[in-house]
């Protein structure tokens, strides 16, 4: 009687583990919709590849003032970074003690004139005596001995006026003068100093003058970015070279100039060349010293094909994109890549085909045979006619 009690239970049961096992199936969760990513064709545009490299201003002239005679330093004529021209008065050394010499060789000068007119008398009346045949009041060994005096007196005369002259040389090197135009530094030494000057021993500093306008930009260049501006160039030529130039403030390479030097060896140590370029600097922005970005032309204008850089992957030394076919599977394509057209957007030499789609954004949910739902983007606005292409690793300044 028990059992028979506990059958129905147990047959609920039994039925209830088919409902069960049904409910489950039904609510099993489903496959997840392919991700969603941008694409975009590739496009062409028309650039200019550009190499880039990093360096220093350095003035074109630059001139450590010192005086060319010693006396004590008496006025100074500027103030500490301005800007002077060719001529100005910048020091003055005292130059009562100049004076004071110059006043004694004229004085020695006029002596040697007194004396030489003197001489050429005697010889006068001694050459003179001489054609007197009959006359004994002369010897040949008296003239001679004038002649030699007025030559004597003459050579002694031409001896003090070498030394007037260098008097008043000594009196024009009290005043100091700018030797080019330019910004003036801090002035070393202070009024009333002692100043050595001369080209003997160590003559005193006085100032540092550089010129500023214009300006040299140095830089240095690697024997590959040599050898592709050579080709380009016809032999290696600066003429009509345009370079532009950055400022480490600056938006982008802004500042144009021409490249004005190109050294005739490479560097046996670092491979690299020494080359220079030359802007104008009217405002002063450029100082000897400051470090910048140039670019110089490597490549005649051509049609690139081109797409944003962060489309492209890197496979150890492979580079490469992903595609998306006509059935929406994704694939991996190698490519050959050349220079940056711009910030963002990068030149392909192979691998691609302007009807191509290239995952531009999502690369991170995309993977080799995946399905994915692409979302065309449209192409990017339209860019200069002649977009620049840089190269990607710039040379260091050269020292």
């Amino acid at each position: 009687m028990i059992y028979a009690k506990r059958l129905p239970v147990v047959a609920g049961l039994a039925l209830m583990l088919p409902l069960a096992a049904c409910g489950e199936q039904a609510s099993a969760p489903s496959a997840p919709p392919p991700p969603t990513v941008a694409v975009a064709h590739p496009t062409t545009r028309t650039v200019t590849e550009q190499d880039e490299y990093v360096g220093r201003f350095v003035a074109i002239d630059e001139v450590n003032i010192h005086a060319r005679v010693s006396g004590y330093l008496q006025s100074i004529h500027f103030t500490d970074g301005q800007l002077v021209k060719e001529g100005d008065l910048l020091f003055t050394i005292d130059q009562r003690p100049f004076q004071i010499a110059l006043e004694q060789a004229k004085a020695h000068l006029d002596q040697a004139k007194a004396n030489l007119d003197f001489t050429k008398a005697d010889l006068e009346r001694a050459a003179t005596l001489l054609k007197d045949r009959n006359s004994t009041a002369i010897s040949k060994q008296t003239f001679d001995q004038r002649t030699q005096a007025e030559r004597s007196a003459a050579a002694t005369v031409q001896s003090q006026e070498a030394a007037l002259r260098a008097a008043e040389l000594d009196l024009d090197f009290t005043e100091i003068r700018a030797p080019v135009t330019g910004q003036i530094g801090d002035r070393r030494v202070s009024v009333g100093n002692y100043v050595t000057g001369g080209t003997g021993g160590a003559p005193t500093l006085l100032a540092v003058l550089v010129s500023t306008n214009p300006i040299r930009f140095e830089f240095t260049m690697d024997e590959a970015s040599l050898l592709r501006f050579q080709r380009r160039s016809g032999g290696g030529g600066v003429k009509d070279a345009q370079v532009t130039l950055k400022l480490i403030d600056d938006d982008g390479f802004v500042h144009k100039g021409k490249l004005e030097f190109l050294n005739n060896v490479i560097d046996r140590e670092t491979g690299t060349i020494r080359a220079r370029a030359i802007f104008q600097n009217e405002n002063g922005l450029f100082r000897p010293g400051m470090f910048a970005r140039i670019r110089l032309d490597s490549s005649d204008p051509y049609e690139a094909v081109v797409i944003p850089d962060m489309a492209i992957g890197s496979e150890q030394v492979k580079k490469f994109v992903y595609v998306v076919g006509p059935d929406n599977k994704v694939s991996q394509r190698f490519v050959s890549i050349g220079a940056l057209a711009d910030e963002h957007t990068r030149v392909i030499h192979e691998g691609l085909s302007k009807d191509d789609r290239v995952v531009v954004n999502g690369l991170m949910r995309v993977r080799p045979g995946a399905v994915v739902n692409p979302q065309l983007q449209p192409p990017p606005a339209a860019a200069p006619a002649e977009a620049p292409a840089k190269a990607d690793a710039p040379a260091e300044a050269g020292k």
